[in-house]
């Protein structure tokens, strides 16, 4: 299937330079590795006569075959409509090569460098006086900005496994961060630069702001209850706005705090015995003084415990001798932390990261949104109109407050449409007649939302009641089966609603696994209790559970891409292989949310994620006695 899709490009494009130097990089250093390790073999030992290479049973060829190849099947598959972007998918799916395909030159720096060298390779085997994508498109994709991808995709791998630690395989890392960037590079339709609003300055914003707050929240999160110092009710009010301060003081959690223990509260407890008790102690050591003297041995004496004692060794050491372990520098400063401090302080931490959000999409996204997808319309009134802009009592309030140029409102289905439009209307399908015609866009859009809802609250009371009888992976498929009652019909009624739709659960699902993950109050706890129950081997293997967003990506993404090369009605997004400008609607708050047709292609995701992915987990996962042979579980 590769191949076919391979050859037929190569059949009706006549610029191949780019794409062959990309085959032949790719294919080079595949065949280029068996030699190297041969040579790497035969300057230790000679050959024997067996082949002294064999392929090893763990051996995963998904880093070497998904990502370049995904990356250029996606880029040919927009091409058609926007051919701006195959030289980026081309640098793009060299740069996720595999690094041990690279030869290694001057240790890991010039391998990188290396790397780079051969990521930019169909660059310079190009044209740049006659490449189109010089003078294409809305992004200035010049060569130094085609120069920096591949250095951009390695920081992006780095930065995006920094987060998610061991929760992706190194494929799907690769896969990430390739998508993340061509989003970057080529969102032009509204839907597409929502979400690169949300994905990239989203993230950008949480990273830059309220990383080292988020941080202390996990430090302070993990540090145990008994840990914590006992509150002293003389100086509690004096503790607590010490250690609310940002000073040199030793209860600041910004101080250079002396090394501690995990005697230290032991330490202290005896520390304030021994002063509160001085004159005991000082009677005490008294009798023991007069025992020594006068040689008489006492068998009812208190203890004691002086610097030359046993018991003193006991503070650094555990009864067999061996060195205590000593706490974490990260739980060093909490730990001198009384609990309530603890509490009011990883409050605070809560607070401030809900602000910083909260600034971040109201000042920022709701900003670029507004520029860049919204013909300059205030998302905020846009959404109003484009959820209620077809009920008759909203429109008379937004005209009696005279509130047009805050809410756009669309024109009415039942008069203007219809003069308009007439032949368009005839060419439509009676779904989207009815849509259009009878219902309203808007009012169809209420009453999508409403299904999705009762959709949802069903499920879960579906879900909540197998809980007790059935496992975990029979629950989990209720998810599978909610995703297709709710996008099966959807996706063909409004396309790019449900698009819209999507893109704005992902980035709440991201955002609330985020606050999970770091165990940020109110909403951490009680999101890890939902989640607790249906979390699999997978999920359990970083801090980011990966099932929900990895089900909502893989219905999503077909519909993504198949609204990339499809002609958008009355906008100026392409058309016809072209790209158009409708100037009598330039300024019209719906441009590029009306598409001119469907295809099957828009819920491939929902068919094979939901439908397809749920049967082989119930019905494979019981029958199935075959297995892949990739290292895997899967069977056939």
């Amino acid at each position: 299937m590769v191949c076919f899709f391979y050859l037929e490009f190569l059949r009706n494009h006549a610029d191949l330079e780019e794409l062959a130097c990309q085959i032949l990089i790719t294919i080079g250093l595949i065949a280029l590795y068996p030699l190297r390790l041969l040579r790497h073999l035969s300057s230790r030992t000679p050959w024997k006569s067996p082949f002294p290479l064999t392929i090893p049973a763990t051996f995963d060829p998904a880093p070497l075959l998904y990502p370049p190849t995904l990356t250029m099947l996606v880029s040919i598959l927009l091409s058609v409509s926007d051919p701006s972007g195959l030289l980026p998918s081309m640098i793009l799916a060299i740069s996720t090569l595999p690094k041990k395909l690279i030869p290694a030159i001057g240790g890991l720096e010039g391998r990188d460098m290396l790397h780079w060298v051969l990521a930019c390779l169909p660059l310079f085997t190009t044209a740049l006086t006659r490449a189109p994508f010089l003078s294409k498109g809305s992004l200035p994709l010049n060569p130094e900005v085609l120069v920096l991808i591949p250095p951009l995709h390695q920081a992006l791998c780095t930065t995006l496994h920094y987060l998610t630690t061991t929760s992706l395989l190194s494929a799907e890392l690769q896969l990430l961060s390739t998508s993340l960037i061509s989003l970057l590079l080529r969102a032009s339709s509204p839907q597409a630069i929502i979400l690169k609003a949300l994905l990239w300055g989203g993230s950008i914003g949480i990273l830059v702001t309220c990383t080292h707050v988020l941080k202390w929240s996990v430090a302070l999160a993990r540090v145990p209850k008994w840990r914590f110092r006992r509150p002293d009710s003389k100086k509690s009010s004096f503790r607590l706005n010490r250690s609310l301060s940002f000073g040199s003081n030793t209860l600041s959690v910004f101080a250079k705090d002396t090394f501690i223990s995990d005697t230290s509260d032991e330490e202290y407890l005896r520390d304030r015995s021994g002063r509160k008790g001085g004159k005991f102690q000082a009677a005490n050591s008294s009798l023991v003084d007069g025992e020594s003297q006068t040689g008489i041995s006492r068998r009812n004496t208190l203890p004691t415990s002086t610097p030359s004692s046993p018991s003193y060794s006991m503070k650094t050491t555990t009864p067999s001798g061996r060195k205590k372990r000593s706490s974490s520098l990260s739980l060093q400063s909490f730990s001198k932390l009384t609990y309530a401090q603890a509490t009011i302080r990883k409050w605070l931490y809560a607070v401030y990261v809900y602000v910083c959000i909260f600034v971040i999409i109201l000042l920022g996204i709701r900003e670029y949104v507004g520029r860049q997808a919204l013909q300059h319309h205030e998302p905020i009134g846009w959404a109003l109109a484009y959820l209620f802009g077809d009920l008759p009592r909203f429109r008379f309030e937004v005209v009696s407050a005279n509130l047009q140029r805050w809410i756009p409102l669309p024109p009415r289905p039942n008069t203007d449409t219809k003069i308009q439009e007439p032949a368009a209307c005839k060419q439509k399908g009676w779904v989207d007649r009815i849509r259009s015609s009878d219902f309203g866009p808007a009012n169809t859009r209420l009453i999508l939302s409403t299904y999705w809802l009762l959709i949802i609250i069903t499920g879960l009371a579906i879900v909540f009641r197998l809980s007790r009888i059935y496992e975990v992976d029979t629950r989990r498929k209720v998810f599978h089966f909610m995703m297709v009652a709710m996008l099966f019909p959807a996706t063909y009624v409004d396309p790019t609603y449900c698009a819209l739709a999507l893109s704005l659960v992902l980035a709440i699902f991201l955002l609330l696994d985020l606050i999970r993950a770091t165990q940020m109050p109110p909403l951490s706890r009680h999101l890890a209790r939902f989640l607790t129950p249906y979390v699999d081997g997978r999920d359990l293997k970083g801090p980011v559970v990966i099932s929900h967003i990895f089900l909502l990506i893989g219905c999503a993404v077909p519909l993504w891409l198949s609204l990339g090369s499809i002609a958008r009605v009355g906008s100026r997004f392409p058309e016809d292989g072209g790209l158009g400008i409708d100037r009598d609607r330039d300024r019209d708050a719906l441009a590029g949310w009306e598409v001119q047709k469907r295809e099957t292609a828009m819920v491939a995701g929902v068919i094979c994620v939901g439908l397809g992915d749920a049967a082989a987990s119930l019905v494979g996962r019981r029958y199935g006695r075959r297995k892949w042979g990739l290292g895997g579980w899967e069977e056939c």
